[in-house]
């Protein structure tokens, strides 16, 4: 019998006032506003002068954002009929992050704005307008799933296990939870001093591959310069910490707790770092449990992969689970700019499978539709649903917008493996 290994593994979130994060949300937010003022052009009726109807299906975006002190510069590439207003809707999003005062370091009515956004390369466009199969008479052109090619090539990853009950790896689940509790005790008052910018970390033992306990804790707030360390943590511990932990029914008595671990974090936001769109992929997904492809989301509209076949990925993998199949489950889906098809896919349960892997390839093959068109549409990826993403993880918040968390497949592929 194999002897049982312990080993503990550690993950980390951020809040929505960390520069990194303001840059993912203002890159969505502008997202956002293109998919909904184009939707509106298009039910109008809309023809641009050069004879160009509105089409929330041909919008394109590749929206970058880059902050520091002072600014936020907006850059990147769009193919779209709508106006919107850029400057408003980074303040809107820097306001509504809560950087309101000056003395936060960052002020919503002060800082700069600089809009460097262009037009789309008409290069890349036309592979994603027609795909590589129908330009060399593999398809159909009136076939709407494979008339559409990826936006790029490139891996994407999805995964799913059993440890919580939205089928994530505890590690980062908790510390998204922390994450969000801490923006919520700022927000309603509860901790008036606390400011924007902010980190938490989680440390689990695992045994046999299995969570046990919470070994360690870790939060780095910023906090208005009167306030000592000892006082923050105790209201940390009594504010975000236990009722976050709680709410998870997850023991935590005895776990190491760390708060401002250099004694001050006073200067924070954009005034202490630099901040720049796709800089938090890794806490964007699975917290570094299962691998990660290296493509960002945020500012990248649905038609590319990095963003719309992730997505995919993480609602086969989690439908695995779901399904019994595996205790846990790694897709990974492989894609050509320009072609519609995916090149591979590739199935990994780290041999928890309870029916043989080949089964369940083919299973998700036949279950699943991975052409970017065929995900759009199942997935429903062309509304204005970017910017709730770009906080506390892409994955394990099964919230209404979130079709890739759905668990509606999990019989057909039973049924598909001949189960049930």
């Amino acid at each position: 019998m194999a002897e049982k290994r312990s080993y503990l593994f550690t993950s980390e979130s951020v809040t929505e006032g960390h520069p990194d994060k303001i840059c993912d949300q203002v890159s969505d937010a502008i997202l956002d506003a293109i998919l909904k003022r184009e939707a509106e052009l298009q039910k109008q009726g809309y023809v641009s002068p050069d004879g160009v109807p509105a089409n929330v299906d041909d919008v394109r975006t590749a929206i970058e954002t880059f902050t520091t002190t002072g600014i936020i510069t907006v850059m990147g590439e769009v193919r779209t009929q709508a106006y919107v207003d850029v400057d408003q809707i980074v303040r809107g999003v820097v306001e509504s992050i809560g950087y309101t005062n000056d003395d936060f370091g960052f002020n919503a009515s002060t800082c700069a704005v600089a809009n460097y956004i262009h037009s789309q390369s008409p290069d890349i466009a036309q592979g994603v307008d027609e795909s590589y199969e129908v330009q060399n008479g593999e398809a159909a052109a009136d076939d709407k799933y494979d008339r559409i090619g990826a936006g790029d090539q490139g891996v994407m990853f999805g995964y799913a296990c059993n440890e919580t009950s939205t089928l994530m790896p505890m590690p980062i689940y908790l510390a998204h939870r922390l994450s969000e509790r801490l923006t919520k005790v700022r927000k309603d008052g509860t901790l008036p001093y606390l400011r924007p910018d902010g980190k938490t970390q989680v440390t689990v033992r695992y045994e046999d591959d299995k969570p046990v306990a919470v070994e360690k804790v870790l939060i780095s707030t910023q906090h208005a310069p009167e306030m000592t360390t000892p006082q923050i943590k105790s209201d940390l511990i009594q504010h975000v910490i236990a009722p976050a932990f709680d709410a998870e029914g997850v023991k935590w008595d005895g776990a190491e707790i760390f708060v401002n671990p250099t004694g001050r974090f006073v200067v924070g936001g954009p005034m202490g770092d630099t901040g720049l769109t796709g800089r938090k992929i890794i806490v964007d997904t699975y917290g570094g449990m299962g691998r990660h492809g290296g493509g960002a989301f945020s500012g990248k509209d649905c038609t590319k992969v990095d963003r719309s076949a992730t997505y995919a990925a993480r609602w086969v993998a989690k439908n695995i689970v779901a399904a019994g199949l595996a205790d846990k489950c790694e897709i990974e889906l492989a894609y050509a700019i320009g072609v519609a098809r995916p090149l591979s896919i590739y199935v990994n349960t780290f041999d928890t499978n309870k029916v043989p892997e080949g089964d369940i390839e083919n299973a998700v093959e036949k279950v699943f539709d991975l052409r970017p068109a065929a995900i759009i549409d199942a997935l429903d990826l062309r509304r204005p649903i970017y910017r709730k993403t770009s906080n506390y993880g892409h994955f394990g918040r099964e919230l209404p917008e979130f079709t890739w968390e759905k668990t509606d497949r999990a019989d057909a592929l039973r049924a598909a493996c001949g189960l049930d």
